[in-house]
């Protein structure tokens, strides 16, 4: 492997014990695959059995040597990273907000979604973070807008931790499934507050736009659009009911690899340039020997070509390497905004889920304490009453029936004012931290509209 080339690869592994079908299987294959592939970093996500992460790591170990599990929630956060380079510092960021604790189907609030990274000393480019996330499920990119809050969230709080590397001097990738298609709006929060490059996009520039009456074959979306979800040719998706927006592209794109430079200021034009010269979709094919895919999502492979600028041989190796040696503690005191960032009208729109979610949030913790107080009054009553049961048949019945009650006060008290407090408090301040650096932006413009005329 060249210093000269780096290559990653981002996966969905779909991997929940007991739940995801042919899971064993999948990850023999996929561990398979992986030991036989020529990738610098691999990401993946969904991989919430250690024992299966043992046995993924123990395959590609010759190749990957270094390698961290992250933690989140009660059930794991299900990402991983591996890398042909030593790692020298690794950490998880949970987001404040990933669905509820009652939604025990969907399930994000046990996994407890959050964006992992590790940082790595490359010989060529020094210190480069790489981000592995997965972005809160449910919702959609239709639908009502309470219903899109928690992603937003998420998709604020990751741009600003990907933001935040790039000004202690890193260089940047970020990878994973962040469940949303190119041109949503948490997409657009974290490709402009980050800064960060689409690297599919800088190696497609040329994809047509699909009409609705004339959709890409399902191989074209793959190959063309980047499809890596919801495909027809995905034996887990094949027939599933699709939204209008994926019906037009045969699929969705809902995993990225992203990357940018670090934020100098001034700009040092003898630093390196990571500039992205192929995107493919892989793994597409049935495991070998069965009738099923890898996973219920498609991979994601991008490589990196480092163009080294005039004049950085007369720096020598040692010079090249020396921010790769240590980790700043903070970074130099960066301006509040730049030229390039977040709109105004985004952030906006994303107010305007935000807060209809806290309404949302509020009535429905509202509406969890009535249905608290009306067990309590039933239990009080089934207390009282019970020194005149005729018959001591019905007792059994009743004992049942204050069990089942005593457990729905003590859970909609739980959810209703632990967790709902939690939510609206969350929700208020990325409200008002939204609001604050909105008036930023703002009053930044205004200033440079003055100073222009």
């Amino acid at each position: 492997m060249s210093d000269s080339r780096l290559s990653l690869l981002t996966f969905n592994c779909w991997g929940l014990k007991y739940v995801s079908k042919h899971r064993k299987e999948r990850v023999v294959a996929i561990a398979e695959a992986l030991a036989t592939s020529e990738h610098d970093v691999i990401t993946l996500q969904e991989l919430w059995v250690f024992a299966d992460f043992e046995y993924v790591r123990d395959a590609v170990f010759k190749k990957l040597p270094y390698s961290k599990f992250f933690y989140s929630g009660a059930l794991g956060a299900g990402l991983v990273i591996f890398s042909r380079f030593p790692i020298v510092a690794a950490t998880i960021h949970p987001y404040s907000l990933n669905g509820s604790p009652i939604d025990v189907a969907a399930g994000d609030w046990f996994v407890g979604k959050a964006a992992a990274s590790i940082v790595f000393a490359h010989p060529l480019l020094g210190q480069v973070q790489v981000y592995n996330t997965h972005l809160f499920a449910k919702g959609g990119d239709e639908g009502a807008e309470y219903q899109k809050a928690h992603r937003l969230v998420n998709a604020w709080e990751f741009a600003k931790l990907a933001r935040q590397s790039a000004e202690l001097g890193r260089y940047v990738i970020a990878a994973g499934d962040f469940n949303s298609v190119p041109p949503s709006l948490p997409m657009s929060i974290i490709r402009d507050h980050a800064g960060l490059t689409d690297a599919w996009v800088t190696t497609h520039p040329n994809a047509p736009d699909p009409s609705p009456s004339s959709p890409p074959t399902p191989l074209d979306a793959i190959r063309i659009h980047g499809v890596t979800a919801d495909s027809p040719l995905n034996s887990y998706s094949a027939g599933k009911p699709l939204e209008p927006l994926a019906r037009k592209f045969q699929g969705k794109r809902l995993d990225y690899v992203f990357y940018r430079p670090p934020a100098s200021h001034p700009a040092d034009p003898r630093k390196p340039v990571l500039r992205p010269i192929g995107t493919r979709v892989v793994l597409t094919e049935r495991v070998p020997g069965y009738d099923f895919s890898f996973s219920d999502h498609f991979g994601l492979e991008a490589t990196f070509t480092i163009d080294m600028p005039e004049g950085s041989e007369d720096l020598g190796p040692s010079a090249l390497r020396r921010d790769s040696l240590s980790l700043p503690s903070a970074g130099k005191p960066q301006p509040p905004v730049s030229s390039q960032d977040i709109s105004p009208d985004s952030i906006t729109q994303t107010l305007l889920s935000l807060t209809s979610r806290y309404r949302y949030a509020q009535a429905q913790g509202r509406t969890q304490l009535t249905i608290f107080a009306v067990c309590i009054a039933f239990l009080l009553a089934i207390i009282i009453g019970s020194a005149w049961f005729p018959r001591s048949w019905i007792n059994p019945i009743f004992m049942v029936v204050t069990v089942a009650l005593a457990w729905l006060a003590t859970t909609m008290l739980y959810i209703g004012f632990v967790y709902g407090n939690w939510e609206v408090n969350a929700l208020t301040n990325i409200i008002e931290e939204l609001e604050l650096y909105r008036g930023a932006l703002e009053e930044q413009r205004r200033t440079q509209g003055s100073r222009s005329s």
